[in-house]
C-alpha cells in the first residue's frame, strides 16, 4: 500500500502594505508624516491568469471623493494635512517661477527594497507621483485681484488670473484631469503627472497679496513584484519623500510649509499563497499491476515486466514547492522499498511525477516523469507560470524491469508491501 499526503505547511498570504516610520529630523520641530498604503496577493480562482497584487490602500482626498477621475491610469491618492502659506505677495509677471505656485514633482518611477519579515528575501516595488492637487486659498476675492465686476464668476476671474487660464488646464508635466472647483476664494484642482520629473508652474498675471493652500493631495502609482516568484508572508520596505524648497516636491521660494515636511512610506507587502493537493477516493491505496493484467502470466505463461500504476490528483498552486519522499521501508539510495514479508526480500520501488501546464521546473521546463528521490535533503523544486487551479497531474509509481527479475525468482514473493509518502512542501 502506498500512502500519499500533501503536507501544506504554507499559510499562504502575500500582501503589501505601506506603514510609515517615524523619522527625526535635525530641527526637533519637524516631524515625518506617516503615510500607509497595503496592497494585497490572494490567487483568484476565476482570474487565474491574473497574477498581480491589489492596492488595498484606502482612498483619501481627490479619489475618495471622485473616484470617476482615477480610473485610467488607475490612482490611489492620499491627503496630507499640510498648509502652505507665502512668505511674500506674488508678483504680477513674476520672472522667477519659484517665487509664484509651482510644484516640482517627482514623477519617474523610484525603486525601494521590500524584506520579508521571516526569512529576509528581498523583492523590488517602484512607486512614483502619478497625481498633485491642492485647494488655493485667497484672503481677497479673486474678481478684486484681478479687477473685474463683483458679480463676475469665479471660474472666468481664476482663468484670468493664471498665464494660460486656470489650474485646471495643467502646466508642465501636470496634466489636467478635467476636475476643479471654485469660488471667490479658493480654487480646488487635481491633475495627473507623467512619468518624468518635471516643475509644474503658473505665472500670476496679477498681484496675489496671500496664497495659502489648504492641504496637499497626491496620487501615486505601485508596480510591484511578481507575486508567484514571492514567498508567503509579509514584505516590508519604506522610502522618503522631502517637500520644500530643492525637495522631492519642490513648492518653490515663497510657499512655506506650516509643520512637517516630510513623507514617510512604509511598505508591507502580504502574500497570501496556495498550495492544495486533492486525491480522488480511494487513491491514497495503489495496486501496481503488470502492463494488460496478470491474464498474460496466469494464461499464457508471460512473465510481466514491469509493475506499475499511474494515480491522477489535482493541484492548486499560486507559489514555489517542493517535492520528496518518505518512505516506511528503504534500502536503496533515495528510492522507497516494497517489503516481502515472508522472504523478508525487498525490491526498490520508483515514484515520479507529471504536473500540468503553468508549473515547471526551475529552469522553466515542464514537467514530466520527474522522478522523486527520498528524503528532504533531494527535494525537487517546481514553479508556476501563473496560478493553476485545480488541474490534474500525475503520479507514477512502477516496480522496474531489473526488480522483477528478482521479483520472479523462487521463494520469492508473493506479497510486496508499503508505504511511500509524497511531500508538497510549500516551505522553499
Amino acid at each position: 500500500m502506498m500512502k500519499l499526503l500533501c503536507k501544506e505547511r504554507l499559510i499562504a498570504r502575500i500582501s503589501i502594505v505601506l506603514l510609515g516610520i517615524l523619522v527625526s529630523l535635525v530641527s526637533q520641530r519637524v516631524v515625518a508624516l506617516d503615510v500607509n498604503i497595503t496592497a494585497l496577493f490572494r490567487p483568484d480562482p476565476a482570474n487565474p491568469l491574473k497574477n498581480e497584487f491589489i492596492n488595498t490602500t484606502p482612498q483619501s482626498g481627490y479619489c475618495e471623493a471622485l473616484p470617476q477621475y482615477c480610473v485610467n491610469p488607475p490612482l490611489i491618492s492620499f491627503r496630507l494635512p499640510m498648509r502652505f502659506r507665502s512668505a511674500f505677495p506674488i508678483k504680477a509677471n513674476h520672472p522667477v517661477q519659484s517665487d509664484g505656485a509651482m510644484f516640482g514633482v517627482p514623477g519617474q518611477w523610484r525603486t525601494l527594497q521590500v524584506r520579508h519579515v521571516s526569512t529576509g528575501e528581498m523583492a523590488e516595488v517602484e512607486v512614483r507621483v502619478a497625481g498633485i492637487g491642492t485647494t488655493h486659498l485667497l484672503e481677497t476675492p479673486v474678481q478684486e485681484i484681478v479687477g473685474v465686476p463683483e458679480s463676475t464668476s469665479s471660474a472666468t476671474a481664476f482663468e484670468m488670473l493664471w498665464e494660460g487660464g486656470g489650474w485646471v488646464h495643467g502646466a508642465g508635466p501636470c496634466k489636467s484631469t478635467g476636475y476643479h472647483g471654485s469660488n471667490s476664494w479658493m480654487y480646488g484642482f487635481f491633475l495627473s503627472v507623467d512619468a518624468t520629473d518635471g516643475v509644474c508652474a503658473k505665472k500670476a498675471l496679477f498681484e496675489i497679496p496671500v496664497l495659502k493652500y489648504d492641504h496637499l493631495d497626491l496620487g501615486y502609482e505601485l508596480r510591484t513584484p511578481n507575486p508567484l516568484k514571492m514567498a508567503t508572508g509579509v514584505y516590508v520596505g519604506s522610502i522618503i519623500y522631502t517637500i520644500g524648497p530643492r525637495g522631492d516636491i519642490d513648492m518653490g521660494n515663497n510657499m512655506v510649509a506650516e509643520g512637517s515636511s516630510v513623507i514617510n512610506l512604509m511598505f508591507t507587502l502580504t502574500v497570501e499563497h496556495e498550495l492544495k493537493v486533492e486525491l480522488p477516493p480511494g487513491g491514497n491505496k495503489i495496486s501496481l499491476v503488470p502492463q494488460g493484467g496478470w491474464q498474460s502470466w496466469l494464461q499464457a505463461g508471460r512473465k510481466p515486466v514491469r509493475l506499475f500504476r499511474d494515480q491522477t490528483f489535482n493541484i492548486s498552486a499560486s507559489s514555489r514547492f517542493k517535492m520528496h519522499l518518505e518512505c516506511e521501508f528503504s534500502a536503496f539510495p533515495h528510492d522507497c522499498l516494497l517489503d516481502d514479508r515472508v522472504s523478508k526480500r525487498g525490491v526498490a520501488l520508483h515514484v515520479g511525477v507529471s504536473l500540468p501546464n503553468g508549473l515547471t521546473d526551475m529552469a522553466g521546463q515542464p514537467v514530466r516523469q520527474m522522478r522523486l528521490r527520498a528524503g528532504a535533503a533531494n527535494a525537487l523544486q517546481f514553479q508556476p507560470g501563473f496560478y493553476v487551479d485545480r488541474a490534474p497531474g500525475v503520479l507514477h509509481f512502477e516496480v522496474p524491469p531489473d526488480q522483477m527479475e528478482f521479483m520472479l525468482k523462487p521463494g520469492a514473493g508473493p506479497f510486496y508491501r508499503g508505504n511511500a509518502t509524497v511531500i508538497w512542501d510549500s516551505e522553499v
